[in-house]
């Protein structure tokens, strides 16, 4: 069993702090996962700096050790795009196939208000575990990287 910590602003992060949240999700996400200037902007984003519209990181601890973490984040629209996007959702290595994403995301949906949203890479394995949690695939992400 997982216990939770819910995370809303700087203070909540007493047990595992931010810089060691960012430096578990960078491992654990592997080849799925962002920078750890980008996964710092996401929880930057859930606890409402520069502009963030909110969310929380949840971090789960299994027999007293960081084994999981869970960023949901606001994304301030409704309807046309879902109220919640789920950005990283991270088990440590030495857990998976436990059951603790499955448990980590039941968790988190708790905690929601709304409809959620995630993006997942159609590789990733982690893909039919949310859709054995009901998430479906509405539309194809396409992205233009807009440089000038």
């Amino acid at each position: 069993m997982l216990n939770y910590r819910l995370c809303n602003n700087e203070n909540d992060f007493n047990l595992t702090s931010i810089n060691e949240t960012v430096k578990f999700l960078h491992q654990h996400l592997e080849q799925f996962g962002d920078n750890p200037k980008d996964i710092t902007k996401c929880i930057d984003y859930a606890l409402q700096k520069d502009g963030g519209k909110g969310g929380f990181v949840m971090q789960a601890y299994y027999n007293g050790q960081l084994a999981g973490v869970l960023i949901m984040n606001k994304t301030g629209m409704s309807g046309f795009i879902p109220e919640n996007i789920l950005v990283y959702i991270a088990v440590d290595s030495k857990h998976r196939g436990k059951g603790f994403g499955a448990e980590m995301i039941k968790e988190a949906i708790k905690h929601t208000k709304g409809n959620i949203k995630l993006h997942v890479e159609y590789e990733n394995p982690a893909k039919r575990l949310y859709e054995r949690l009901g998430f479906t695939s509405k539309y194809a992400e396409m992205r233009f990287e807009n440089i000038k």
